[in-house]
């Protein structure tokens, strides 16, 4: 079931290849606009270094994840790697109707979920300016072995034939570029009539601006 357009906030998809930059944009992005919120995914993979409970992601166990997931708490979830992800589906809802704009960083599986279930969902793929690039990427991480990262790289040629799926692709080849281009994204996002309508009510009311759905 779709749930209904007329929220005011947004929510934004994020979703992208192993190494091809989206944490480091989304980030960068919620750093110059503390009012939007990163929606915290639930996990059973180790933290890595660095990370922490709660901010990171919620560090779970399988069967308290397998729980979670029976009780219908999951927006949607996905095995990635071998390891299980999901979206707490009630925070999602709860924010999005009181105005807040949420950003989802998810594997392409769970974007494709979401979508389903909000119509007016906006998803973000970001890629690589070539699989070279990718590779050298996850190498100067310095946390996966070669055999790893070669998975991983081969994980990610299947994961780029998922772009199709999003209504937008930014090529992260130089970052401060790819960032204003999710910049961009996001601010014409925020401009969708039935966005604004939801936030100015009362603009629209006095300018005799009716809600499509009732024209």
């Amino acid at each position: 079931m779709t749930a209904p357009v007329s929220k005011a906030g947004n929510l934004f998809v994020v979703a992208a290849p192993s190494g091809a930059g989206k944490t480091s944009l989304v980030r960068a992005l919620l750093a110059e606009r503390p009012t939007m919120q990163l929606s915290v995914s639930f996990t059973t993979r180790p933290p890595r270094p660095g990370e922490v409970d709660g901010r990171d992601y919620v560090f779970v166990d399988a069967a308290d994840f397998t729980r979670r997931r029976e009780a219908g708490e999951f927006l949607e979830w996905a095995e990635v790697h071998g390891n299980l992800y999901a979206t707490s589906r009630a925070w999602i809802e709860d924010r999005m109707a009181a105005g807040v704009d949420i950003v989802l960083e998810i594997d392409w599986q769970g974007a494709v979920q979401v979508q389903r279930l909000f119509a007016d969902a906006v998803g973000i793929f970001v890629v690589p300016p070539s699989i070279d690039a990718l590779r050298e990427r996850l190498m100067q991480r310095g946390q996966d072995s070669t055999e790893v990262i070669e998975r991983r790289v081969e994980a990610a040629e299947a994961e780029l034939k998922q772009a199709h799926r999003f209504q937008y692709v930014i090529i992260n080849q130089e970052f401060a570029s790819a960032l204003g281009d999710l910049r961009t994204i996001v601010e014409a996002a925020r401009l969708r009539f039935s966005k604004q309508h939801a936030r100015h009510p009362a603009t629209f009311a006095a300018l005799g601006i009716p809600n499509r759905r009732q024209v």
